[in-house]
């Protein structure tokens, strides 16, 4: 599939069926997810591929769990905002059905992150991200459907403890993945020029304009 189409293409699909894939299809993805470019070329991405269902059951109630926050901190865009709405029901189908999702990928840095300062604690996200989209824009080429989410990670100290993951390893994002239900569509964004500024904060010239 051409890269541009992929792009234009992508978008988080949550719905997903519990039908296996297959391990030479997981390690393609995750072959394409590592030529990203990283910092230093240290390469430290790891990837904890989850198929057993009683981890992935684990990874389930730790999903759940920070849902009443969020919809709490959702609940009045969801009432006045029909697209969100629709996109809300489908965050929890996925909620409802994690358990059967057939393949949970938490994203990993191999190093320890620390909370300060900025510098430190930055660079590594900025090392492992570009290998997560890289992840993500592999699995809709081979027509699997994927979404990043995070709030496994919420509860860091026990999704440590269920995948075994050392004090010297940081998670930082989780990718449930399967073959999608639904069907792939053009994704809609926002304008170029309504994104973007030139120079400084404010200057948008490319406004209104079309491509």
């Amino acid at each position: 599939m051409p890269l541009q189409e992929v792009i234009e293409t992508q978008r988080a699909i949550r719905r997903l069926y519990p039908d296996a894939v297959e391990d030479a299809v997981l390690q393609r993805v995750i072959e394409l997810a590592i030529k990203a470019p990283n910092g230093g070329n240290e390469q430290k991405s790891a990837f904890v591929i989850v198929k057993d269902p009683a981890v992935r059951a684990e990874l389930a109630r730790l999903n759940r769990g920070g849902f009443p926050f969020m919809s709490l901190y959702y609940r009045r865009r969801v009432r006045t905002d029909t697209a969100w709405a629709r996109t809300w029901k489908a965050i929890e189908w996925q909620r409802d059905h994690f358990h059967e999702i057939p393949v949970v990928i938490v994203v990993c840095w191999s190093g320890r992150i620390p909370r300060r300062p900025i510098l430190l604690n930055s660079a590594p996200y900025a090392s492992v991200y570009p290998a997560t989209q890289n992840l993500l824009l592999a699995a809709r080429a081979v027509g699997l459907g994927a979404g990043f989410i995070s709030l496994p990670l919420w509860r860091l100290g026990k999704l440590r403890r269920i995948l075994g993951l050392p004090r010297s390893v940081t998670p930082v994002g989780v990718i449930p993945l399967g073959w999608p239900r639904g069907k792939y569509g053009p994704n809609t964004r926002l304008p170029v020029g309504e994104v973007t500024h030139i120079d400084r904060w404010g200057n948008r010239p490319w406004r209104g304009e079309s491509l």
